[in-house]
């Protein structure tokens, strides 16, 4: 049985409406503060798509007004379920701008623990992209994606990623720590056990967890500007600290 939903997100930004259009609208841009790979095209029709660890996720662009209104909606499943999202680009004096996103659909019979789920996420990935515009805008970076399903509970996950940052669980915005390979960072997001935000002088670090109705899943969500590859390196981390 499927259930209807919508959510509404929004956010001031230090940014013109045009390079917000880049970020939301264009593969490059969204691969510099979301997850995975994405492609989009340039017209009504076209097909955008998202690849994570092998997955692709199909959808259709139904709406493309360069700097003020982008839309897409997702293949819709053999049981009626689909996701929908709208970006709505409102452009404020002295060059910033309010992004509005209505995020809609049919969701499946769990269909409140995915809910929670979107809603948890997204105040995340808006503030990384926050980030991204504020320090990295135009820059296309190297990617890294990892997902550990079964990595534990939240307390014992999150003991483990913060001691790996040199930091605990009580970590903050604005706090100081290091990532294992030595990078300093600053925290730029921490709702635990959700999530958190790292940003260093090299990119964007993510660390969720999905919480034990949707597997216990750690993902690893990171962008490094200046094109290093750091995939491997992170495998190894996560394997050597979720077995």
């Amino acid at each position: 049985m499927t259930h209807p939903f919508e959510l509404n997100q929004a956010i001031e930004l230090a940014a013109t409406p045009e390079q917000v259009w880049d970020a939301i609208a264009t593969g490059p841009g969204v691969d510099s503060w979301f997850m995975g790979r994405t492609e989009i095209g340039t017209s009504v029709g076209d097909p955008a798509s998202l690849t994570m660890m092998g997955n692709v996720g199909r959808s259709t662009i139904t709406a493309y007004e360069p700097g003020a209104r982008f839309a897409v909606r997702g293949e819709e499943t053999s049981d009626g379920r689909f996701m929908a999202t709208e970006y709505l680009i409102e452009g404020r004096a002295g060059g910033a701008t309010t992004l509005r996103i209505v995020q809609s659909g049919m969701l499946g019979d769990d269909w409140e623990t995915e809910f929670e789920a979107l809603k948890a996420g997204w105040p995340l990935y808006l503030e990384t992209l926050r980030q991204y515009l504020a320090h990295f805008t135009g820059r296309t970076p190297s990617v890294t994606t990892v997902l550990r399903p079964g990595a534990g509970g939240a307390d014992a996950l999150w003991k483990t990623v913060t001691e790996a940052l040199g930091t605990t669980p009580d970590v903050a915005e604005g706090d100081e720590v290091r990532l294992p390979d030595g990078s300093a960072g600053v925290v730029y997001h921490a709702i635990l056990p959700v999530g958190l935000g790292v940003r260093t002088r090299e990119g964007l670090y993510r660390f969720v967890h999905s919480g034990d109705h949707r597997g216990d899943v750690l993902v690893l969500g990171h962008q490094n500007f200046t094109g290093r590859d750091e995939q491997a390196a992170w495998d190894t981390w996560t394997a050597g600290h979720f077995a």
